[in-house]
C-alpha cells in the first residue's frame, strides 16, 4: 500500500515539473487536414488534434498536414517532413510577440497570421527566413540545402553569406549549408534539378493538393505541368515499347505481265546489211580428151585394161577382116 501511494506521488511529481514527455503547456495550435500518416510528440495526429510548443511534428512519405495556430498563421507540412514548433510567445489573444519554427526537412508553406511580421522566423539549416506579412513556399533538402519561392508580399532570406530579398512572386532563393546563395530568379524546372529532387515543391507542381487558404493561392509559378509530365511520360514510353499491330498478310497478288512499249527506232539506222552475192556455180568438169583417146582410142588403152590377152583381139580382127576380104575378092 505505501508502495503504491509512493509510485502515485512521484508520477505527480514528475508531471508537475515536466520531466516526462507530455504537454502540460497550453496548445498553440491544432489540425485542420491529416493525410496518410502524422505523427506529433504523443503519437498520430488527427483532425482536431493540438499541437503544442516544443512539439515535433513528423510526416510519413506520402503523409500530409495543415495546421492553425492561434493568431491565424497557417502551416502545411508535406511528405517526408520533420518541423519543430520552436517558441511561442503570447501577446494577446489575437497575436503573438513570437513565434518561431525549426524546419530539419521537408517541403512546407507558410502563410503569416494577424501578428507582426517581425514575430515570425522560420529556422533552416542554411539560414533564417524573415516574414513580412507573407505566403511562401519552401523546401528543406537532406543535405541542408533550403529554397524558398515567394507567393505573396515578401520575404528574406539570411545566411552565413549575407541576405537576399524576395520581392516579385515566384522569386526563388537557392542557399547551402556553406553559406553559398543565388540571386533571386524566377523559379523553374532547372531549380528542381539543382535540388536534385522533382517533387521539391509538390504544392506548387501539385503532387500533393491543398485545402482552405493553403490551398487557394492560385499562382503555380509554371510548375504544374510537371506532374502531368510524370504521368504522361510512363505512357509514352509503353506506347513507344509496345510492338505495333501487324496488319494482315495478305495473298500476294500475281502481277500482269508489263507490256514492253515498242521500241522507237533511232534517229540514225545502220543500214541493214547487203546480201553475200552467190558464189558462181562449178563450171562442169570437162572430160580429158587424152584419157578418152587413151580409154577409146588406139589399143594401147585397150592392153591395159584388158591385160595380155589383147592379142587374141587382133587376130579375131584379122580373121574377119580376112574372111571379109576372101568374099570380096571372089566378088
Amino acid at each position: 500500500m505505501f508502495r503504491f501511494c509512493g509510485a502515485v506521488a512521484a508520477g505527480l511529481v514528475l508531471v508537475l515539473f515536466g520531466l516526462v514527455p507530455a504537454f502540460s503547456a497550453e496548445p498553440v495550435g491544432q489540425a485542420t487536414l491529416i493525410r496518410t500518416e502524422v505523427t506529433g510528440q504523443t503519437g498520430a495526429l488527427v483532425v482536431r488534434s493540438p499541437v503544442h510548443r516544443d512539439e515535433r511534428i513528423r510526416t510519413s512519405r506520402s503523409g500530409l498536414g495543415q495546421f492553425i495556430f492561434k493568431d491565424g498563421t497557417k502551416l502545411a507540412v508535406g511528405a517526408g517532413s520533420t518541423v519543430v514548433i520552436d517558441k511561442f510567445v503570447y501577446d494577446d489573444s489575437a497575436s503573438v510577440k513570437r513565434l518561431s519554427i525549426k524546419a530539419a526537412k521537408g517541403t512546407f508553406r507558410w502563410i503569416s497570421g494577424n501578428s507582426k511580421s517581425s514575430a515570425y522566423s522560420i529556422v533552416t539549416p542554411a539560414g533564417t527566413i524573415g516574414v513580412r506579412g507573407t505566403a511562401f513556399d519552401f523546401y528543406v533538402g537532406p543535405n541542408g540545402t533550403t529554397a524558398i519561392v515567394l507567393l505573396n508580399g515578401s520575404a528574406s532570406f539570411c545566411g552565413p553569406g549575407g541576405c537576399k530579398q524576395l520581392q516579385r512572386q515566384c522569386d526563388c532563393v537557392i542557399a547551402t549549408r556553406g553559406g553559398r546563395m543565388t540571386d533571386p530568379s524566377r523559379v523553374n524546372r532547372s531549380t528542381l534539378t539543382t535540388l536534385s529532387n522533382s517533387r521539391a515543391l509538390p504544392f506548387l507542381s501539385g503532387d500533393q493538393q491543398l485545402s482552405g487558404a493553403l490551398g487557394g493561392i492560385r499562382t503555380t509559378c509554371g510548375l504544374a505541368s510537371l506532374r502531368q509530365d510524370r504521368q504522361e511520360r510512363p505512357q509514352r514510353q509503353e506506347r513507344q515499347e509496345r510492338p505495333a499491330p501487324q496488319a494482315p498478310q495478305q495473298a500476294p497478288q500475281q502481277q500482269a505481265p508489263q507490256q514492253q512499249a515498242p521500241q522507237t527506232p533511232p534517229d540514225n539506222p545502220d543500214p541493214p546489211d547487203k546480201p553475200d552475192k552467190p558464189d558462181k556455180p562449178d563450171k562442169p568438169h570437162k572430160p580429158d580428151r587424152h584419157h578418152d583417146r587413151d580409154h577409146h582410142g588406139r589399143g594401147h588403152h585397150d592392153r591395159d585394161h584388158r591385160g595380155h590377152g589383147g592379142g587374141d583381139d587382133d587376130g579375131d580382127r584379122d580373121r574377119r577382116h580376112g574372111h571379109r576380104g576372101r568374099g570380096g575378092g571372089n566378088n
